[in-house]
């Protein structure tokens, strides 16, 4: 029985999807103004993964991961640039797509633009003004009165005395009480007519909250089971986003008042033991990161720790990772199984009742518990190393494709990676060399050869059937 931490209940319950056999999820994506770096990774890959063994766990799952692609940074990046922001933000929903790629990312079912849903917006401010809980103020904007909903603050645990004490509520005119968030901002004459829609209360655009209840509601419906993000949208945006929804559904009997079912929600990545964050200017863009190091290294660095633990972002941290994922491979080499080159999705079927198959299984059931489920692939490994089964290192492969992961031509992986350094060419050339060293029984020769190219970063290893390298 698969069980999930859900921040709402600050528990681990039992999962029980509302449809039988059905998950909806969805999870809330990129701001599209610049490149995705390595803390949306994290969210990208941590998501991927529940998606992934959800439909490994015989799931019918309909995944939904929106785009915003209109709020106040992205009217001041095009400003900036000169240029619409139809054209920069597809330009950087492109790029957000190939980084994906690269991670062995898959598509969601669905991947709604805010753009695309300003309709629905309107329609869900509309019943919440009708439901007593919105107001237009004084400056045009309309507003979310925080204190007219009775559940406000039961996400993320906080009081409304704390909220008002605290650092992270803003002052704003014409608010009924600071408190109080926008649904929906009137229209200013500096902005492009690109960013307003007509509306009952006037021109403008919607805030940034309503966006993902409006676009869950519509794609998911009013009540769905999983809504995930990383921890820092827990509060505000996730708990404006129940206030909104449930706010609306007030009298939905069929919805029992309840938005969504599980929250959940990643840790953060950190730099120097803080957050990584454009605000902060501490952050690594994937295709930076990817430019040292392979993607699927970059991947398994994101799964070997739990997804909702801190994680510390440094080139150690990726290095040993790029050595563990190594030592995985090498179990692979030489070894046949299912033929599936990277991102193929060509995977073999896992054989379940197997003793590791069965403790990867339980600790993916326990809140996708990766870093033990991992321990079960390298326990699995070293079996394979002892025995050389095809069968056992089939199921490695298989239960790997599970999480997205290696899936690559093993060859290919453990000699592939570099983008500077000694090429194919050259290290086949250096191991012809030491072979003759070694037939005129040249052995300081040999020697001098091997040591040479492993301060090139490449590995010599010698078997019966001849010497292989791999890129340290």
């Amino acid at each position: 029985m698969l069980k999930i931490y859900n921040t709402l209940a600050r528990d681990k319950q039992e999962f029980t999807p509302i449809e039988p056999n059905k998950v909806r999820m969805y999870v809330c994506g990129m701001t599209v103004y610049d490149y995705c770096h390595a803390g949306h990774a994290r969210v990208m890959v941590v998501f991927d993964m529940v998606y992934r063994w959800l439909k490994a766990s015989g799931y019918d799952v309909t995944y939904v991961r929106n785009i915003t692609d209109i709020d106040d940074k992205i009217i001041k990046r095009a400003a900036e640039n000169g240029e619409s922001i139809h054209v920069l933000t597809q330009r950087f929903i492109d790029a957000m797509h190939e980084d994906e790629r690269a991670l062995g990312v898959l598509a969601p079912n669905h991947e709604p633009r805010a753009t695309q849903y300003v309709p629905q917006m309107l329609e869900m401010i509309a019943q919440l003004e009708k439901n007593g809980i919105a107001y237009k103020a004084a400056d045009g904007d309309v507003n979310y009165a925080v204190r007219k909903f009775d559940g406000y603050g039961k996400l993320s645990g906080k009081s409304l005395e704390d909220l008002r004490a605290g650092e992270r509520v803003d002052v704003v005119d014409g608010k009924h009480d600071p408190l109080d968030f926008v649904l929906w901002k009137h229209a200013k004459d500096s902005e492009p007519a690109e960013v307003k829609w007509e509306s009952p209360w006037g021109q403008g655009r919607p805030g940034w909250h309503i966006e993902c209840s409006a676009m869950s509601s519509e794609l998911l419906g009013r009540h769905f089971d999983i809504h995930g993000g990383g921890a820092d949208l827990q509060f505000p945006h996730h708990e404006n986003e129940i206030a909104q929804s449930e706010g609306a559904l007030l009298h939905d009997d069929k919805c029992r008042g309840q938005f969504v079912n599980y929250w959940m929600h990643n840790g953060f990545v950190r730099v120097d033991n803080e957050k990584m964050s454009k605000s902060l200017g501490n952050f690594f863009t994937i295709r930076e990161v990817l430019q040292k190091f392979d993607a699927e290294v970059m991947r398994f660095f994101i799964l070997r720790a739990h997804y909702r633990s801190p994680l510390n972002y440094s080139d150690m941290h990726i290095d040993d990772a790029k050595g563990a994922l190594t030592r995985l491979y090498t179990a692979l080499k030489g070894l046949p199984s299912p033929a599936s080159g990277r991102g193929a999705g060509g995977e073999g079927e896992v054989d379940w009742n197997e003793p590791h198959a069965q403790r990867f299984k339980a600790a993916m059931d326990d809140d996708f518990n990766t870093p033990e489920a991992m321990a079960a692939l390298f326990d699995l490994a070293n079996e394979v190393n002892k025995t050389s089964s095809p069968q056992l290192a089939a199921q490695l492969k298989a239960l790997g494709a599970t999480l997205g992961l290696l899936q690559c031509d093993p060859v290919e992986f453990l000699q592939g990676g570099a983008t500077e350094g000694l090429g194919e060419a050259v290290i086949n050339a250096q191991i012809a060399a030491r072979v003759a060293a070694k037939q005129a029984k040249n052995y300081a020769e040999a020697d001098r050869i091997r040591k040479e190219l492993l301060a090139a970063g490449i590995v010599l290893e010698d078997s019966p059937a001849g010497t292989t390298w791999r890129r340290a």
